[in-house]
C-alpha cells in the first residue's frame, strides 16, 4: 500500500467540549493529518496559522473576535495556498454563498458524528491529493496567443508608438488577449524561476497557469528555463490579487512539489509597447527576490534597501491604537506582500506580527489601568479594541490577570503602604 502523506491541521472552534472532541477522537494520523494545534477564537487562529503554517484549518464559522468568515479573509492574505473547511451549526445560505470567495475545500454543517467528521476528512484529504498530483503533471498547452504576446514580452520595439499600440490593441482583441479593443486592463509580467537554478519543466508551467486562473486574466509561458506570465485586470483586482497569487505559487510549489521559487513582479502597465520593460522589472525583481524571507519582490521591493522589519516596527509602534492596523493593512503601508512581510518579521524580530501587536497594546494598557482613572472601555479603545470583551480576553492572556484584578491589586498594594508608613 501507497504510503499516506501527512498533511497538519489546526481546529478551531469556541465550544469547549466540541473541540476537545474533535481534537481528540479523531484518528487524524489514520486519515493522513497531524494535529498541531487548536484554538478557542479566531484570534488565536490566525496566531497559529501564521506561526505553524499549517496545511488545512478547520473552523468554526462563528466565533469570537474574528469570525470564520473573517478568519478565512485575513488567512488568505498570508497563506494563500492553505486549504480551509468550515464547519458550522448555521445552515445559512449567506454564509455559505461568503465561503464559496475564499474557496473552501469543504463546508460541514453541525451536528456531525465523529464517523461524518472522518469522512469528510478523508474526502478532503483526497481532494489535496488529488489537488496537488495535478500539479505534478506534465502537460503544457501554449494556446493560439504566443505568436502574439511572447515577442511583445521578450523585444523591445522602436517606432511610432501611438500607431503601433492601436494596432497592437486590435490584434490583441482578436486574438482573445482582450476583451474587445476598447478593453483598457493593465498589464503586469511575473516571472519564476527554480531557487536552485534548474530550468523549470513543463508541468511547472501549467501549475503557475492553474493558479493564475483563480484571480487574473492571463498567459503563461516558458523562456530560458523560467516561467513568465502576462496579466491582465484592472487596478483594483491586481492590488488585491497580485501579491496573493505571487505568494501562492511559491507556498504551494514547496508544498506540492517539495521545491523551493523565486518570484519577481513587475509594475503594472498600460500598453503592449510596455511589455518588454515590464518583463525586465520583472527580471530584476527576481534576482531581488533571491534575498526575500517569502521568496517573493514585487519592483517596488527592490527600491527600499534594507530595514523593513524596522519599519513594520515602529508603524506598529505609532499606530498600535488604530482598530484596523492589521498584517495586510501593513504591508500595503510598506508597499510589499503580507507573506513577506510576515516572514520577514518573524526571521528579524524572532515573533509574529499579531503577537507583537498585542503586546504593544497591552503594554499601553497595563500603563493607562496603573496611571490613570479611565473605565475599561475606554482604554480599550485607546488600544485599538472596540470589543471591550475582547480587549479583556486579550489583556489576561497577555498579564495573567484581568484588568479589574490589576487595578484592584494596585489598590491593595497602595492602601498596605500607607497603613505600613
Amino acid at each position: 500500500m501507497a504510503e499516506k502523506n501527512i498533511y497538519t491541521v489546526v481546529v478551531a472552534d469556541d465550544e469547549d467540549e466540541l473541540r476537545e472532541a474533535v481534537c481528540t477522537m479523531t484518528p487524524w494520523e489514520a486519515l493522513g493529518f497531524h494535529l498541531v494545534g487548536n484554538a478557542s477564537n479566531g484570534l488565536d487562529a490566525l496566531e497559529l496559522v501564521e506561526r505553524l503554517e499549517p496545511d488545512l484549518l478547520l473552523t468554526d464559522i462563528r466565533m469570537p473576535f474574528i469570525s470564520g468568515i473573517e478568519l478565512a479573509r485575513q488567512v488568505r492574505e498570508i497563506r494563500p495556498a492553505m486549504h480551509i473547511a468550515f464547519l458550522s451549526g448555521y445552515d445559512d445560505f449567506e454564509y455559505a454563498k461568503q465561503a464559496i470567495q475564499y474557496n473552501i475545500i469543504s463546508y460541514m454543517l453541525k451536528p456531525l458524528t465523529m464517523d461524518g467528521l472522518a469522512a469528510e476528512l478523508k474526502s478532503i484529504h483526497e481532494k489535496i491529493d488529488r489537488r496537488y498530483a495535478s500539479l505534478r503533471r506534465s502537460d503544457n498547452n501554449q494556446g493560439d496567443r504566443a505568436a502574439f504576446l511572447i515577442p511583445l514580452v521578450l523585444e523591445h520595439y522602436d517606432g511610432a508608438p501611438e500607431t503601433q499600440e492601436a494596432d497592437l490593441r486590435e490584434c490583441a482583441a482578436s486574438c482573445g488577449v482582450l476583451r474587445g479593443s476598447d478593453d483598457r486592463s493593465l498589464l503586469v509580467v511575473l516571472t519564476v524561476a527554480m531557487s536552485d537554478g534548474a530550468a523549470c519543466e513543463p508541468g511547472f508551467v501549467r501549475l503557475v497557469e492553474q493558479l493564475a486562473n483563480k484571480y487574473l486574466r492571463h498567459f503563461v509561458f516558458s523562456s530560458s528555463g523560467r516561467v513568465v506570465a502576462v496579466l491582465l485586470g484592472n487596478l483594483s483586482d491586481i492590488e488585491e490579487y497580485l501579491h496573493i497569487l505571487a505568494d501562492e505559487i511559491c507556498q504551494l510549489t514547496e508544498r506540492a512539489l517539495n521545491k523551493r521559487v523565486l518570484v519577481g513582479v513587475s509594475r503594472p502597465v498600460e500598453q503592449f509597447l510596455e511589455l518588454n520593460n515590464a518583463y525586465r522589472q520583472a527580471l530584476e525583481a527576481l534576482h531581488a527576490a533571491e534575498e526575500s524571507e517569502g521568496g517573493v519582490s514585487f519592483t517596488s521591493d527592490t527600491r527600499k534597501g534594507g530595514g523593513l522589519c524596522e519599519r513594520a516596527l515602529e508603524i506598529i509602534e505609532q499606530r498600535y491604537m488604530d482598530e484596523d492596523l492589521s498584517l495586510a493593512s501593513l504591508s500595503a503601508m510598506l508597499d510589499v506582500s503580507p507573506n513577506h512581510l510576515s516572514a520577514c518579521i518573524k526571521k528579524t524580530a524572532g515573533e509574529t506580527f499579531i503577537n507583537i501587536l498585542i503586546r504593544r497594546r497591552m503594554e499601553a494598557a497595563q500603563q493607562l489601568l496603573l496611571t490613570t482613572n479611565l473605565q475599561v472601555q475606554e482604554i480599550a479603545r485607546r488600544c485599538g479594541y472596540t470589543d471591550q470583551h475582547y480587549f479583556s480576553y486579550c489583556f489576561k492572556k497577555y498579564s495573567g490577570t484581568s484588568p479589574g484584578a490589576l487595578r484592584r491589586k494596585q489598590a491593595a498594594q497602595v492602601t498596605a503602604g500607607g497603613e505600613t508608613s
